[in-house]
């Protein structure tokens, strides 16, 4: 009688999304089937879901299922230093026996070890994530069977992963990963999986001379290490640029008037991106009249430094595109000396010594920042559209981060001196644009979302080709009736063409 009143009390229960059926549950099931409200989709493995695929229903209760049907496993290989099953579905496991589970859209491989050791840590259910140290051992110790196994890593890729915790956390990081790992090497019979693991340390840090392979590591080895995690990004925006059709937009406003308003308004809107904001008429006596607010000097001087580099166009004549990485790196100094020059606190020329962020973003660190600068470099010279490069090296050099202060100012000044050394239609953000150039800038950092980011460029060049800015009353007119002073949740960018009023 007691059972009976069990399963009616399960069967008025609403099933989670999958059901693993048992003894207890087979004549519960049988009657939902029956009923339309279950429906089978491997062995004891049922869903609510009568829409979806069962792969995907199954990626999604994973865990949760794994607990259920594996208890007390570890999640280890591959599957732990990735945190996700490969693209491919295939799970890795430890538990107390070597088995193979087929279940829609994956193959959940569980090899006979150790349960919990040291440092892993409890997972969904019953399940337990191995370390970082057991599951390099274990991935390691896999790749180094016969045949290989996709369960573990190749010599290259533990570099890599190796290389990657030096950049992020230095000599004790690396030092700390390798302790740990000794201490489970016997418990996992991992022994030789080990001294390969310390090989590759020792040499990283210079110590030992085993023969690397990766890229990276290469590069630490050499002297100029770089930010791996990086060249992603740049390779998604050079994709998108490479795709994008030549498009030439000659600038109008290159005789010497039109040239210095337009370097005001380009200091002038860089440096209220950055937050160093004035009123126009401030921003004015500054500029062209000398006259430094006497409360907020450094300001004052940012806007002067930046407007002075931006109108002398002897210097921004200068393309990248003429030398090699070590001429890029040098000019890049060069500016930034100038740029801020006024400002010794901000170590005008000087790449940064300590890290920097904004947010949620961490920059490159400081000891990457000349091999990465290198490796983009090394991209660019892919494109020979002026505004892909001028686009890539903006993108490249905010995405470092190289100095302590100035870096967004200097992105858009080598933006635009590309731009302009090619003759081509300088790019200009207003006020307004504020918002949607740092949230293109953060999708391309953060999401690889480059098409948001070259659309953004591109609307912002149209606009400031669409200006005459040979008399400043008369631009300034133009720009306010675009909206251009407005801050950004006041309004959108008008360009003139779709309305807004024209310069004669």
């Amino acid at each position: 009688m007691g059972s009976r009143k069990s399963l009616r009390r399960i069967a008025s229960r609403a099933f989670p999304e999958v059901v693993l059926s048992n003894r207890a549950l087979t004549k519960v099931v049988s009657r939902e089937v029956a009923r339309g409200h279950l429906r089978k989709i491997g062995p004891r493995l049922y869903t609510t879901n009568t829409t979806d695929a069962p792969a995907d229903i199954v990626r999604r209760n994973l865990w949760v299922l794994l607990g259920q049907m594996v208890p007390g496993a570890v999640v280890g290989y591959r599957t732990a230093l990735e945190g996700t099953p490969g693209p491919d579905g295939h799970v890795y496991l430890t538990g107390g026996y070597d088995r193979t589970v087929r279940l829609p859209g994956h193959a959940v491989h569980i090899a006979r070890g150790p349960g919990p050791l040291a440092g892993d840590a409890p997972f969904v259910g019953a399940l337990h994530l191995a370390s970082r140290e057991r599951a390099l051992l274990e991935s390691v110790a896999a790749a180094r069977r016969r045949g290989g196994s996709r369960r573990g890593i190749t010599g290259r890729e533990l570099e890599e992963r190796l290389e990657r915790v030096f950049q992020v956390g230095g000599e004790p990081a690396i030092n700390l990963l390798r302790d740990r790992a000794r201490t489970l090497a016997t418990d996992l019979g991992a022994e030789a999986a080990f001294a390969r693991i310390d090989d590759v340390i020792g040499t990283l840090l210079g110590t030992r001379r085993a023969a690397l392979t990766s890229a990276a590591a290469l590069a630490r080895l050499a002297g100029r290490p770089y930010d791996a995690i990086r060249l992603p990004l740049f390779e998604s925006l050079l994709a998108e640029l490479r795709t994008r059709p030549p498009l030439s937009r000659p600038d109008r406003n290159r005789d010497d008037e039109a040239w210095r308003h337009f370097a005001f308004f380009d200091a002038y809107f860089s440096n209220y991106i950055e937050g160093t904001e004035f009123e126009m008429g401030e921003a004015l006596g500054i500029v062209f009249d000398g006259k430094i607010p006497a409360g907020r000097p450094k300001d004052a001087h940012d806007i002067l430094g930046t407007f002075r580099l931006l109108q002398d166009r002897a210097s921004m004549a200068a393309s990248i595109t003429a030398g090699d990485a070590e001429a890029f790196i040098a000019l890049l100094r060069e500016r930034h000396a100038r740029m801020l020059g006024e400002r010794p606190e901000a170590r005008p020329g000087e790449f940064k010594a300590e890290p920097n962020r904004a947010g949620e973003t961490a920059f490159v660190a400081p000891d990457l920042v000349l091999g990465t600068l290198q490796r983009g470099f090394e991209m660019l010279r892919a494109l020979t559209d002026p505004f892909g490069l001028a686009a890539f090296v903006m993108f490249l050099i905010a995405e470092v981060h190289p100095f302590t202060d100035g870096n967004g100012r200097m992105a858009r000044v080598f933006m635009n001196a590309e731009l302009g050394a090619a003759g081509e239609t300088r790019v200009l953000i207003p006020i307004v644009y504020r918002d949607d150039y740092l949230l293109a800038l953060r999708a391309l950092s953060r999401q690889r979302r480059s098409a948001a980011f070259v659309a953004m460029l591109d609307r912002a060049q149209r606009f400031a080709g669409e200006l005459d800015f040979r008399v400043l009353p008369r631009v300034t007119e133009s720009l306010t009736a675009c909206g251009a002073f407005r801050e950004p949740g006041e309004g959108k960018l008008r360009l003139p063409s779709e309305g807004a009023h024209r310069t004669a």
